[in-house]
This record gives C-alpha cells, structure tokens and sequence, in this order.
C-alpha cells in the first residue's frame, strides 16, 4: 500500500505563511507523487488551504475535530464542518490532546466513529510514555487505546499512528526497532480482530521524524509513512521525509 506522509503543523503559521508554503510545496511535488501526501494547516488556515490544494495530489487534513454534529460546544469546530471544507484526514488522539486537553480513550473513540460518519478517515494516534515503556507497559497502553477506540470495529478506512509520547518534540526519535516491534504487534491486533480489514490499515511513524533519520523509520516493513511535526513546517523538509518514504 502507498505510505501516507502527513504534516501537522500544530499550533503555527498564518494565512499568509499557509499560502507560501503551499505554493512552495506544489512547486515542488509532481502530479503522481512516489507516496501520499497531507496537510494539517490550523483551523483558521484550512479553507484556504483547501481552495490552494483543490485538483492537486496533496489531500487537506484537520489536527482535531470534535464528535458532535454541531452545539453549544465554545471553540470546537465539528466533523460536519470539517468535511464540508473538503478535509480528507483528520487527526483523532493526538497525545498533545490527551495530555494537555485531557482527552480520554473513550472520547477518542468517540471522534474515530464520527469521523467515519461524515466520511471522513481518522488518523488514530497511540502511544506511551517514557515511564511505561521503562515500565515494560508500552504494549498493554497501546493495546487499551486501540481497544477502546476501535472496539466497535472497523467501519471506514483507518490510519494509526505510532507516536511514542517521549520522542514527540523532543528531538529523540525512538530506535527504528522499536517502532517495528511495535507496529507489527499493531498489526497483529488489527488482523486478529478485525481479519482481512486489518491489513489494510495503514501504520504510520511520529516521533521527531526529520529528513536525517527518516529513511530509517520509513524503510522499515511494517510502517507506511509518518505523522511529522516540527520538521514539517518548512515544505523542503517536509518534501525531503516525504521522499525518504518512497
């Protein structure tokens, strides 16, 4: 399956900022791109991230999204809303959210499901910390979060992102084999649950993915692509990781 390199760009750049990147960035991916590329512009940013990428391979993603159709719900934009933008993707657990915003396994869950209704495809982000990997709990926290989160089941295209908290902004990336170990008992959860619908889902790594130690990650055979933060702010950069995945 094509690897799915996706940039979330947090909370930084303006319009005028989303625009110069993006004219930068299709300036420099080719029409049939080696693997998939996506977006994730800041909500004030995203409608015209989406009028700048319309007809181009790159596909426009949301980094959150809320479970609710609409309502009295201050700040939140919904899953309705982002998908009448023409947001492809959309980021669901990201551990900035779960940590900072204290969002729970089950209201994760309840944003994958959503997501699936409005047609859109949730990036599911999982992942320890550094305390229960040494731990030697990183299997069983990973494990509850895909359990709670798609234990209904499958019921539209899906992406996990691996993202080990404690390699995310730090500059530390986790060792290649341990993302493998880790996507291939992701892999053996999802096929053992969910049978011939796990195979298609799509693992991807984040973790301070930069363009000197993609190839690492990306080469590896049961990874297809990367959730990339801060090095996915300049288009070069990101271009760069995103060749390293092909």
């Amino acid at each position: 399956m094509k690897s799915l390199v996706a940039a979330n760009w947090k909370m930084h750049k303006t319009l005028k900022e989303t625009e110069d990147y993006l004219r930068r960035l299709l300036e420099l991916v080719p029409p049939d791109p080696p693997v998939e590329l996506a977006v994730f512009p800041p909500f004030t940013a995203l409608a015209r991230a989406g009028e700048l990428l319309l007809g181009s391979p790159i596909a426009l993603g949301a980094q959150n999204g809320h479970p609710e159709r609409e309502g009295a719900f201050t700040g939140e934009v919904s899953m309705y809303q982002l998908a009448d933008l023409g947001v492809r993707y959309v980021i669901c657990g990201h551990s900035e959210r779960r940590k900072i915003f204290g969002e729970t396994d089950e209201f994760v869950a309840k944003k994958v499901r959503a997501a699936w209704n409005y047609g859109l495809t949730p990036i599911l982000c999982v992942g320890e910390t550094l305390v229960e990997r040494r731990a030697g709990r990183a299997w069983e926290v990973v494990e509850k979060q895909l359990s709670l989160a798609l234990g209904d089941g499958l019921f539209g295209p899906l992406v996990i992102a691996y993202e080990p908290v404690w390699a995310i902004g730090t500059g530390v990336p986790a060792h290649p084999q341990d993302a493998q170990e880790m996507a291939q008992r992701i892999r053996a959860w999802l096929c053992g649950r969910f049978g011939k619908l796990g195979e298609g889902v799509r693992i991807q790594y984040g973790g301070s993915v930069k363009p000197e130690n993609a190839h690492e990650f990306l080469k590896l055979p049961e990874i297809q692509g990367a959730l990339v933060g801060g090095a996915s702010l300049d288009p070069q950069s990101f271009w760069a990781i995103a060749l390293a995945a092909a």
